[in-house]
C-alpha cells in the first residue's frame, strides 16, 4: 500500500514540499504569447458623418495655426518695444510667443488627431531581413510609400492636405519679421555703421560720466574708454553708444608710425580708435602699456596702436577705425571729425579695400 500510494505523488522539492505535476503546464501557458487583441473599429470607422466631423476639426486647427501665425506678425507692430521702456518689450514677446505657441500647437493638435480617427487604424508586423539594394526591395518600398499614402488619406482628403499645407507654410513667416529686427532700423549696414555722433569740434568725455578731457590729463601709457559729448543725454544712449565708443592712449610721439594722410589725426602723442572690434563686433577693452596692444577678449584678436591699430593677431581682418583728434582753445580734446570708415565687423560692409 505504500508504494502504491507513493505511485501518487510527484518527488519533493529541495524545500521537502511536494510539487503538483500540472503546474509546469500552467506555468508554460503563462509565459504564452497572447497574441494581438481583437481589432475594435473606431466610430469613424463605422460612422461616415464622423468622419467627416473629425475632417472639419482637424482642418480647423490647421486654420487656427494660420490664424496664430498672423497673430505674431501683427503682435509685431501692434506692440513695438519702445526705448527704455521694460513694459513694452514684455508686451512685445508674450504677444509674439503666444501667437507662435497657437500656430505650432494647433498643427500639432491637428496632426495627432488626424492620425488617431482618420488614419487606416490596423496593427502591423514588420519581420525584420537583410536590407539590400536590389531592384525588389526598391519596388516594395516604392510600394510601402503608396501604401501609407493611402492609408493616411493624403491625397484623398484634399481640405486637410491643404490646410496642412498652408498652416506650415505660414509658420515661418513670423520668423522673418524677427529676425529683420536684428539689423538696422534703416538702410544696409555699411550705411547705419558709416556714420556716429562724432563730428568736428564735438569733446571728448570719460565714459561714463560725461566729465570732458584735458590733454594734459592723458598721461603716458594711460588709457580712457571715451564718449562723444552730449551722448548721456540722448534718447538712443544705447545704440548710438554702441557705434561711437572710443578709446584713447598716450604714447611718446617717437613711438607712432603714421601714414602720411594721418599726419593730423593724433595730437601729441595721443591717439583714439574705436572700441568695437572689426571681427564681430566686441569691444576692445584690455590695452597693454609695455607693448602697446589692444586686445579683444572675445577671439583674441590684436592690434598694434603703434602702427595705426594693425591686425597682428586673430581673426580680425583690418585695422580699428581711427577717430581723428586735435585740442580746442581751452585745451581739452575734440575730435576733427567722424570716423572715415565703418565701424564695427568688417561682414557689415562690402566696399573698398575691406571687404571681408
Amino acid at each position: 500500500m505504500a508504494n502504491d500510494e507513493s505511485t501518487d505523488l510527484v518527488p519533493a522539492d529541495t524545500h521537502g514540499e511536494t510539487r503538483d505535476p500540472g503546474s509546469a503546464v500552467e506555468r508554460s501557458d503563462a509565459l504564452r504569447n497572447p497574441g494581438l487583441p481583437p481589432h475594435r473599429q473606431r466610430v469613424t470607422d463605422l460612422d461616415p458623418k464622423a468622419a467627416k466631423h473629425a475632417e472639419r476639426i482637424v482642418v480647423l486647427l490647421f486654420y487656427i495655426s494660420i490664424i496664430g501665425s498672423i497673430f505674431a506678425m501683427t503682435a509685431y507692430f501692434a506692440f513695438p518695444i519702445k526705448p527704455d521702456d521694460l513694459g513694452s518689450v514684455r508686451l512685445n514677446n508674450v504677444f509674439i510667443g503666444l501667437g507662435l505657441a497657437f500656430a505650432l500647437l494647433a498643427i500639432g493638435i491637428a496632426a495627432v488627431h488626424w492620425a488617431k480617427v482618420l488614419m487606416v487604424d490596423h496593427e502591423g508586423i514588420d519581420v525584420r531581413h537583410p536590407v539590400h539594394g536590389t531592384p525588389p526591395v526598391q519596388a516594395r518600398a516604392v510600394e510601402i510609400f503608396r501604401i501609407a499614402d493611402k492609408e493616411s488619406g493624403f491625397n484623398r482628403r484634399v481640405l486637410i492636405r491643404n490646410g496642412m499645407i498652408a498652416s506650415i507654410a505660414a509658420l515661418p513667416f513670423p520668423a522673418i519679421f524677427l529676425f529683420r529686427d536684428l539689423g538696422p532700423a534703416a538702410g544696409t549696414p555699411a550705411e547705419a555703421f558709416s556714420h556716429t555722433m562724432w563730428k568736428e569740434g564735438t569733446r571728448l568725455t570719460k565714459d561714463p560720466t560725461g566729465d570732458p578731457i584735458l590733454a594734459s590729463d592723458v598721461t603716458i601709457g594711460s588709457v580712457f574708454h571715451v564718449i562723444p559729448e552730449g551722448l548721456t543725454d540722448a534718447e538712443d544712449l544705447l545704440e548710438q553708444k554702441a557705434k561711437a565708443a572710443v578709446l584713447l592712449m598716450r604714447l611718446e610721439p617717437g613711438a607712432l608710425t603714421v601714414s602720411p594722410e594721418k599726419t593730423t589725426w593724433n595730437y601729441d602723442g595721443i591717439v583714439a580708435y574705436s572700441k568695437i572690434c572689426t571681427h564681430v563686433g566686441c569691444p576692445v577693452a584690455l590695452y597693454e602699456q609695455q607693448t602697446h596692444h589692444l586686445l579683444c577678449p572675445c577671439h583674441q584678436s590684436q592690434f598694434d596702436i603703434t602702427r595705426e591699430a594693425a591686425v597682428i593677431f586673430g581673426p580680425a581682418v583690418r585695422p580699428l577705425p581711427q577717430l581723428p583728434i586735435t585740442v580746442d582753445s581751452e585745451g581739452y580734446l575734440v575730435a576733427r571729425s567722424d570716423f572715415h570708415e565703418p565701424v564695427g565687423p568688417s561682414f557689415w560692409e562690402r566696399r573698398g579695400d575691406y571687404n571681408a
